[in-house]
């Protein structure tokens, strides 16, 4: 006598695996000596860009110095493009670049959210420790120094740069590529303190020196959160709510905080979906 065999249920097709954990994601292969070698040329291109709106400024006739924000605001958001441009060109020395080379990946909200109050609320404490200690009552007047506050229109291009640009371009070139071209050198946590330290050194110039000491932990906090989630958008959106945090209580404002948070969390959100849309994008 034969037998059929017995029916299996349809189950369907498989489900897909299980994405690999964030720590764990492919790193691009940079090698860690390129880390210091696109900080030097970004910043030297960076002169040389900020330079040429200062040079062009001054052959269209605009005066310059406190009566001129736009000079200066113009002249830091090329540097700030510029600093995306050199990690391109030095991702490129290795393969393609693609926006997951720089971590920009979906990641779960929820772990992503948890992750970015757990860096924020240790930075936040940390400073408030280090300010107390120090006694520091030195406050950030870059608004006011730059002559921002003297009309809305610079106000407003200088909360769009600091809130919705800087991250950005800061967060690709510091975390996306040069913290991780350094973790194949010696791991996450030299990586993390090297990127931190010239992060907030870069910031001498416009933050007040009792404060670069804060900077560079805020660094290494953003390093920490890329490695854990394993995505570059919860260390922009925090990047983006501690500027909009500053710049408020360096202008005293109150219910214009939240909406700044919120509105220049919308404006990186409109700039990055494109993307976030696509499965593996192509940066260039």
């Amino acid at each position: 006598m034969t037998s059929l065999p017995p029916v299996q249920p349809e189950l369907g097709p498989p489900p897909p695996p299980d994405p690999p954990a964030p720590e764990r994601a492919e790193r691009p292969p940079w090698a860690p000596w390129t880390a210091p070698a696109a900080l030097v040329a970004g910043f030297a291109a960076a002169l040389i860009g900020g330079l040429a709106v200062a040079v062009i400024a001054a052959i269209a006739g605009v005066p310059i110095g406190d009566e001129a924000p736009g000079i200066t605001i113009g002249g830091t958001a090329v540097q700030d493009l510029v600093l995306i441009g050199t990690a391109l060109a030095f991702a490129a020395m290795a393969r393609r670049p693609r926006a997951t080379d720089f971590g920009l990946r979906p990641v779960r909200l929820g772990f992503a959210v948890r992750w970015l109050a757990f860096v924020w609320f240790g930075y936040l404490v940390f400073s408030l420790m280090w300010i107390a200690a120090l006694h520091v009552e030195e406050r950030d007047n870059l608004v006011q120094e730059i002559g921002a506050d003297k009309s809305t229109a610079a106000l407003v291009a200088f909360a769009v740069l600091v809130t919705v640009l800087a991250p950005i371009a800061e967060e690709v070139f510091f975390r996306g590529y040069f913290f991780t071209a350094l973790r194949g050198w010696r791991g996450v946590w030299p990586a993390a303190l090297i990127t931190g330290i010239v992060f907030g050194g870069i910031h001498a110039g416009s933050a007040p020196a009792a404060y670069l000491v804060p900077l560079a932990a805020f660094g290494v906090g953003l390093c920490l959160l890329y490695w854990r989630t394993g995505s570059l958008y919860p260390c922009i959106a925090l990047h983006c709510l501690n500027n909009s945090l500053a710049l408020g209580i360096s202008q005293h404002w109150g219910w214009e905080i939240p909406v700044l948070m919120v509105g220049a969390n919308l404006a990186i959100a409109g700039l990055l979906a494109p993307l976030a849309r696509r499965g593996r994008p192509r940066l260039a």
